[in-house]
């Protein structure tokens, strides 16, 4: 019986750091790394035999033993708007989405982070699918890899949120290394003001981003109290906010003028009131912030309505008048499936939970009936 295969090194697995250690593992200097980052990242080189500051005996091994493999585009779709959404397949079958938000000044990616989610939020179409498992470093920055290909050279990424498909605190360290890539200078070289990582509040996570990786931070608020938060957020009743507006609190103390920014969906006769509105207020004036309101993007059975233009504008104005800097986003993409909340992917269900919303569905519709 033949020996397996062994399977090829993927060198998007590799932060700078990490690239390092490898090379230094070959006897190689430790300079080899940024050289392969900048064929990679800056120049779009995936040929290693073109590397042509390598030595031959180090391309041939790269060849032999390594490669640079990057998630397969299945759909490509553009909104009327512009936005742009990839369907990406990774190598076991499972699809992310991954958007890219073209404006004036800028263009922002909205990347995943695993296949699915595991927490369940009831707003969020995403959440609904169920979770398989943890994206690797290669398949996250990947995405950034692929969308900039397609783009070209007339649109660039200027910002990366990681605000698609999963948790990404709950992928921490394939997730911080992706954000390194984007922030190191042999690589995409972002600044760490455009590199925003985006949480329902995983607060042990939360207190370890902000030692060891200086990007922007964003939390999935969404509720003023513990009691409607534990419905609408369930990972609440794990680390409620007073643990979680300690570890924002932590967060913005690590860095002058560093602001959080919160996120609060809209919806309609649940988290909207102007007595709503007054509690945000009181509940996070102790708090660098910044409130982007987010008009929710329905999607089916999902049981909410998005509150009308008129009571998300008397929102704002609470907001304002108290002095916090607020903004209502612009839906982008609504007409491909593209907007927040969303992105579903195709995920293989390894928490069983799209078989147990279906029973409960069933089961409700039954006892309505």
């Amino acid at each position: 019986m033949p020996a397996p295969v062994k399977p090829k090194i993927n060198l998007l697995n590799f932060d700078r750091k990490g690239l390092e250690a490898f090379f230094v593992g070959l006897g190689e200097k430790s300079f080899r790394a940024t050289q392969v980052l900048k064929w990679i990242y800056q120049e779009e080189v995936t040929d290693f035999d073109l590397m042509t500051n390598l030595s031959k005996s180090l391309r041939t091994y790269l060849i032999e033993q390594c490669n640079l493999a990057t998630p397969t585009i299945v759909v490509e779709q553009k909104a009327s708007d512009g936005t742009r959404k990839w369907a990406l397949q990774m190598s076991c079958g499972n699809q992310v989405e991954t958007v890219f938000i073209p404006e004036e000044n800028r263009g922002t990616l909205c990347v995943s982070s695993q296949v699915g989610c595991a927490l369940a939020c009831t707003f969020c179409s995403t959440a609904q699918q169920g979770f398989n498992r943890n994206l690797t470093t290669a398949e996250i920055i990947g995405q950034v890899y692929v969308a900039q290909r397609q783009l070209g050279k007339t649109q660039r990424i200027t910002n990366v949120v990681m605000m698609g498909m999963g948790e990404p605190l709950l992928n921490f360290d394939n997730v911080v290394a992706a954000m390194r890539l984007m922030m190191d200078d042999f690589a995409y070289g972002l600044s760490k003001r455009r590199v925003t990582i985006s949480t329902s509040g995983v607060v042990p996570a939360m207190y370890r981003l902000t030692q060891e990786c200086d990007v922007s931070m964003a939390v999935s608020l969404h509720a003023a109290n513990d009691t409607l938060r534990d419905e609408l957020v369930p990972i609440n009743k794990k680390y409620p906010l007073k643990e979680l507006l300690a570890a924002c609190l932590d967060n913005a103390k690590s860095s002058p003028r560093r602001f959080i920014t919160f996120e609060y969906v809209m919806l309609a006769g649940i988290n909207d009131s102007l007595d709503d509105a007054r509690a945000l207020v009181k509940l996070l004036k102790e708090v660098p912030c910044k409130m982007n309101l987010i008009p929710f993007n329905p999607f089916p059975n999902s049981g909410y309505k998005c509150s009308s233009a008129a009571v998300i504008d008397r929102f704002r104005m609470v907001l304002q008048n108290a002095n916090m800097v607020t903004t209502v986003r612009r839906t982008r993409g609504d007409d491909i499936d593209a907007a927040c909340g969303q992105l579903v992917g195709q995920v293989q269900d390894k928490s069983k939970r799209t078989r147990k919303l279906q029973e409960a569905r069933v089961f409700g519709a039954a006892a309505t009936s």
